[in-house]
């Protein structure tokens, strides 16, 4: 029985061999793998120059206006963490990062994160050479993040936090979070109110970094 059977399926399993033997041979070559589409953000090199413009000691005093004082009421430094820069090289020692700058804590699952997003990016571009501004993408996918990059124009430098260490050691839970931080290097404000527009963001870069955004 178990002969006859074999028998039976023999030219059953030769005519398979034939098909698949023969789709092969007519399939074309197959094609390289895609290249990894390139980053739309800056990459992180920089982060540690101070903006050409901005003095060392420049930056609102204790009573928010601009001054040279060294260090206003209620400052704090940036906590001791390192991050991967999202186009690679050299981690970033974020303590290192040279004020005033804004940093930007966001992820493509936030729906206020996107909605503010556009505003960092105008900020970013009418403050050039007297503010850095930086984004810490936090607890995101590379390719979500990418997507909002590209669809978004956003291209200022982007650091990558999974764990949300930064959170952590600022104790905080929600994002968008945004720290304005002084020339100095001290954090002079969070906000944490939700997104923020090109008026707020103008009017808190004045309050708390002594700073003009330009219309």
């Amino acid at each position: 029985m178990n002969r006859r059977l074999a028998l039976a399926v023999l030219p059953l399993l030769l005519a398979v061999t034939a098909c698949t033997s023969g789709t092969v041979d007519d399939d074309p070559a197959p094609r390289p793998a895609a290249a990894e589409r390139p980053s739309p953000f800056q990459d992180c090199a920089t982060l540690s120059t101070a903006p050409t413009a901005a003095s060392p000691g420049s930056g609102p005093t204790a009573s928010g206006t601009p001054g040279t004082t060294a260090r206003a009421a209620g400052g704090s430094a940036l906590p001791e963490l390192t991050l991967s820069c999202f186009t690679g090289g050299a981690p970033v020692v974020l303590r290192e990062v040279a004020g005033p700058a804004v940093i930007n804590v966001w992820a493509s699952w936030c729906p206020p994160c996107r909605k503010e997003l556009p505003a960092f990016q105008r900020l970013s571009e009418r403050t050039a050479g007297q503010l850095q501004v930086v984004g810490v993408n936090s607890r995101d996918s590379r390719s979500g993040a990418q997507s909002i990059g590209e669809d978004f124009g956003v291209r200022f430098p982007i650091l990558v936090d999974q764990g949300e260490a930064l959170q952590r050691e600022l104790k905080r839970n929600a994002i968008p979070l945004t720290l304005f931080v002084a020339a100095d290097g001290q954090v002079r404000h969070i906000d944490a109110s939700g997104a923020l527009d090109d008026a707020t963001l103008a009017k808190l870069v004045r309050q708390h970094l002594g700073l003009a955004v330009p219309a």
